[in-house]
């Protein structure tokens, strides 16, 4: 078993590719976090000032539950958090998972999809999550990113 992890949360299904690709290029495993009540089209409308995904990200302390939890998440030296960025951050969900485990010693590092902002305030904000780890800068990579450049990003994290 990898002492790495690829743990991501996929709204549409760019973000599971993704760290599909990271995965198979680090040879990691992978991971995905789903929410308890899956999100629905209707549930991640950003315009409507009512939806689900909106109301979650108004409230910083919202925490949406996850469907499971990584059982051997214990093994793991180093975490790879994959996420599409909403509001310029990491959706709740992903501090949900953070929070969930016990992260001394662990290495954090965010990876995210975007349609077009970069990471904002991610790090930031996720850094109340990740206590007792090494929280990298994270990096939006783009949709179509290749097996070259993941692996590049991956080799310059230096970890």
């Amino acid at each position: 078993m990898s002492r790495t992890l690829v743990a991501y949360f996929s709204a549409s299904g760019v973000t599971a590719k993704l760290a599909e690709v990271l995965a198979d290029t680090i040879g990691a495993d992978l991971f995905a976090i789903e929410p308890e009540i899956p999100y629905t089209k209707a549930d991640l409308d950003w315009m409507d000032k009512t939806s689900r995904s909106t109301l979650e990200m108004k409230d910083p302390t919202s925490r949406p539950a996850i469907a499971r939890k990584r059982d051997n998440m214990d093994k793991y030296d180093t975490v790879f958090v994959g996420f599409p960025i909403w509001w310029y951050i990491a959706p709740t969900i992903i501090n949900t998972f953070l929070e969930s485990y016990d992260l001394t010693e662990k290495t954090i590092i965010p990876f995210a999809t975007s349609g077009g902002s970069g990471m904002g305030k991610t790090n930031e904000k996720l850094l109340t999550s990740c206590k007792g780890a090494k929280l990298i800068e994270g990096k939006v990579l783009k949709a179509n990113a290749s097996v070259d450049e993941m692996a590049e990003w991956v080799a310059n994290l230096n970890i």
